[in-house]
């Protein structure tokens, strides 16, 4: 009968390992985990269609960050966002900050256009010049229905 349980607990220590090691593995691929450091910038959107927090933050293609925050203005009606660069990229103060997609079917996410200046934002500064998600259903709709000026 010992036996028996032994190896019910060897098999359920084993099942448990499995499950943490999963979970930790999970945590650090999507992101979760905040043990990277970095800096905060904040930004206002008019629309941030399929972005939310955890959302990657690129420049280049490459991520150089990820969204932190999203509330709504209640005065302006706009999405205020805050996100978080890693140490050792230096972002102009002059880039804009676009919601862009991943493609016709992909999922949407926050793309800095570097400026050219030679001076560069800091911890806590806020982003202008920002572009919003474009809705795609409003595109359709646009080029099905025509301009009627033509």
């Amino acid at each position: 009968m010992s036996s028996y349980n032994a190896t019910e607990v060897l098999v359920g220590g084993a099942v448990l390992a499995c499950a943490i090691a999963f979970g930790v593995y999970a945590s650090q691929s999507t992101g979760l985990s905040q043990s990277s450091g970095g800096y905060e910038l904040g930004a206002s959107f008019r629309s941030l269609e399929g972005v939310g927090v955890g959302t990657d933050v690129r420049l280049a293609g490459v991520k150089i960050g990820t969204v932190t925050g999203v509330d709504l203005n209640p005065e302006t009606y706009r999405a205020d966002t805050t996100f978080s660069i890693s140490d050792g990229i230096l972002v102009p103060d002059d880039s804009a900050i676009v919601i862009s997609s991943e493609g016709l079917l992909g999922g949407n996410f926050v793309e800095v256009m570097p400026g050219g200046s030679p001076f560069y934002f800091e911890a806590g500064d806020q982003v202008e010049d920002t572009q919003g998600a474009v809705s795609l259903i409003s595109l359709l709709v646009k080029f099905v229905a025509g301009n009627g000026s033509e």
